[in-house]
């Protein structure tokens, strides 16, 4: 018996999010649901090593967990409450378990990144369902105090419940207008694995990955032009993970990686999403970012960087998207293309945002130009106010090792 226990884990790992996807269209609930997938992969840790493992897995555990659901509704006091449930006979139960099970996963997907919740809600929700994280481990990753984190689950799926959301993916007029606000929590998901914006750890390697699966599962289910941007621009990005730390985890800048340990195959894959994404969608947002992104993939070496085919990318994108932070990002790329005092003349512009003056990247960014111009007082302020705003370690490190250089050059 106990040979079996690692296929079942390993059909538990890869499958449960499909099970407990499709339990909750059919018993319309989400905790009723996760306890009934939770007692049918204990049915089958008990009956396969007997009966044998049946020719579809996931099918059988849907049925066994719908029994499970509609069981616990029968012999419990929320009769009532399930009573559409009741009516279901065994011969339905049987026929409708198996079917849209992929559907089911992009039902999930876009009713834990509904507009009606709050986007920490949303992110916390998606990371629970559609990843299948624990709440603990949710916490750790959103640097939050489970009991907290517990609560925003709690009240999310009450609001959800309460509020009749329904568990659909929306009809394509909708579409356009829902499928952003997924890709920004996916994006969101995957900012914070790959540059937490706290603690001492830069990269949190399984919470980038879960974002990266998840966005698989999107472009798999609903084959989107910027689907296949936002899974690019990851791929890209993410190809890079192992070259931005040394061994004691301080954080090395983009143009001084080793770019030999950059992960090629991973770059290889993203720019064939790319150019999927290019075919459809070449000027929407996470396209434009994949192809700045792949620009950096595609340089051998720092100094190869085509820095006005970037500058170009950050222009098309803030035509898009004017926000102060593409605005930063676009003066850094022409002070690459040109000059520092360029780059510092556009950063000058942006001094009267309030919102990019809390930003501390903004003031690393126009440190490190001042820097490289040669105003090394005028770049100690910079860096100053940029460590007294960073709250992440590695970068805070960083921080106080450029001051401490420049302090010993003045």
């Amino acid at each position: 018996m106990s040979s079996d226990y690692p296929a079942i884990g390993q059909l538990y790992h890869q499958h449960s999010r499909q099970v407990l996807a499709t339990l909750i269209r059919l018993l319309g609930d989400f905790e009723l649901a996760e306890e009934a997938m939770q007692e049918a992969f204990a049915a089958a840790v008990r009956q396969w090593p007997e009966e044998g493992h049946p020719d579809n897995p996931v099918a059988w555990l849907i049925r066994a967990g719908h029994h499970k659901g509609i069981d616990h509704i029968r012999r419990g006091q929320t009769a009532r409450r399930y009573s559409h449930l009741m009516a279901v006979d065994e011969e339905n139960s049987e026929a409708a378990a198996p079917e849209g099970i992929e559907d089911d996963q992009l039902r999930l997907l876009f009713i834990c990144c509904h507009p009606a919740l709050s986007l920490d809600a949303r992110v916390a929700l998606t990371l629970r369902e559609m990843c299948g994280l624990t709440t603990e481990q949710v916490a750790s990753a959103l640097l939050q105090k489970p009991a907290t984190l517990a609560q925003r689950i709690v009240r999310a799926k009450k609001k959800i419940r309460e509020a009749g959301i329904p568990y659909e993916v929306p009809e394509p007029r909708q579409l356009a207008e829902r499928l952003p606000g997924v890709l920004r929590v996916i994006y969101l998901v995957f900012n914070e694995g790959y540059s937490r914006s706290d603690g001492d750890s830069l990269v949190d390697v399984s919470l980038s990955g879960e974002a990266i699966r998840l966005a698989e599962v999107l472009a798999r289910l609903l084959p989107e032009g910027e689907v296949f941007g936002l899974l690019s621009l990851m791929l890209l990005h993410d190809s890079r993970r192992s070259a931005r730390e040394d061994e004691q985890g301080d954080l090395i800048t983009l143009e001084d990686q080793d770019r030999s340990r950059w992960d090629q195959k991973q770059i290889e894959l993203g720019l064939k999403w790319l150019e999927q994404a290019l075919a459809r969608t070449p000027a929407s947002p996470y396209t434009l970012q994949a192809s700045i992104a792949a620009v950096h993939a595609q340089a051998r070496r720092a100094e190869d960087t085509d820095w006005r085919r970037i500058a170009r990318l950050y222009d098309a994108l803030y035509r898009q998207h004017p926000s102060p932070v593409i605005a930063l990002n676009h003066a850094v790329a022409v002070a690459m293309r040109d000059e520092p005092e360029a780059g510092l003349a556009l950063l000058d512009g942006l001094l009267g945002n309030k919102e990019i003056l809390t930003y501390h990247l903004f003031h690393a960014a126009r440190a490190d130009l001042l820097r490289r111009a040669g105003d090394f007082e005028s770049a100690i302020v910079a860096y100053q106010r940029a460590l007294e705003l960073a709250t992440q370690g590695p970068e805070r490190r960083f921080l106080k090792r450029r001051l401490q250089s420049l302090s010993g050059g003045v």
